[in-house]
């Protein structure tokens, strides 16, 4: 599919941007024309995903940051700033996950998944604040369907991304005086990203959540990436506060029709592991 919105020297930022649906957004973005930045925990990663955007043709630059640590989050939005001025877009991707009953995991379990999506989204957002362009910044938090969808051995996730969503409204509605826009995407089932992996481990199981979407097929890094890219368009300029499913139909019925057979399957797996 070919791009007509022109992203042309640009200042994006996408934290979580150096593996799967993060690092497609990113590349999305770089190839669209924006100059990005990364960030994430690993500096192997980052040091790869900065190689991929530049071989895009991006200037590109990243940085090694937890988002539990504020002050580590706020250094790499300031060195973002720096080399690259007011960032037009910001996407906040970091996410933590690992299947699990509510009595097969820890309090510290619980509170890990909170601290990455909950608490990390909110310093992404808050560190952020002051680099962002006033008006026109577009802020994008990357959700999840269980922030809509109860889903078994996943409460910690329910309850981090429920929070998510509630954030980016409150945020849309404290922030738009400034002229920044603030807006959750939900990605459906992805193909090939360790997410899926991880709740549908079996050919069975990735069958089945395929048969339940409507459109027929699972999504791609790049129907995320393409979803990303219109919200900080001028296309979307009077669109804040929106909780967008980008999902080919999946929460219409069939999430909730599959999510079960899911979520056995990743408890079966997870009973297998030594």
């Amino acid at each position: 599919m070919t791009d007509t919105i022109d992203f042309a020297g640009q200042a994006v930022f996408v934290a979580g941007g150096t593996s799967g649906i993060n690092l497609g957004i990113a590349l999305g973005f770089a190839r669209a024309g924006a100059r990005v930045a990364v960030m994430s925990r690993s500096p192997e990663k980052v040091e790869a995903a900065v190689a991929q955007l530049r071989a895009a043709g991006a200037e590109a630059l990243g940085a090694a940051a937890d988002v539990r640590d504020y002050a580590a989050t706020e250094a790499a939005l300031q060195a973002a700033h720096d080399a690259f001025g007011d960032l037009d877009v910001l996407v906040s991707g970091a996410a933590g996950n690992f299947p699990a009953p509510a009595l097969g995991m820890s309090a510290n379990g619980f509170k890990s998944v909170i601290d990455i999506d909950l608490l990390g989204s909110f310093n992404v957002l808050r560190a952020a604040h002051a680099f962002l362009r006033k008006p026109g910044a577009s802020v994008i938090n990357i959700s999840a369907p269980q922030a809509e969808s109860p889903m078994l051995m996943q409460a910690h996730v329910c309850a981090a991304k429920a929070g998510v969503d509630m954030l980016t409204r409150v945020l849309a509605m404290e922030w738009g005086r400034d002229g920044i826009r603030i807006n959750s995407i939900i990605p459906g089932p992805i193909h090939d990203t360790e997410g899926m992996a991880r709740l549908a481990p079996t050919p069975q199981a990735r069958a089945l959540v395929q048969r339940s979407v409507p459109l027929g097929r699972m999504g791609t890094a790049d129907d995320i990436a393409r979803a990303c890219r219109l919200l900080s368009s001028p296309l979307a300029a009077y669109i804040t506060g929106t909780v967008l499913p980008v999902d080919g139909g999946w929460s219409l019925g069939g999430a909730s029709a599959s999510m079960g057979v899911i979520a056995e399957a990743a408890m079966a797996a997870a009973a297998r592991k030594p």
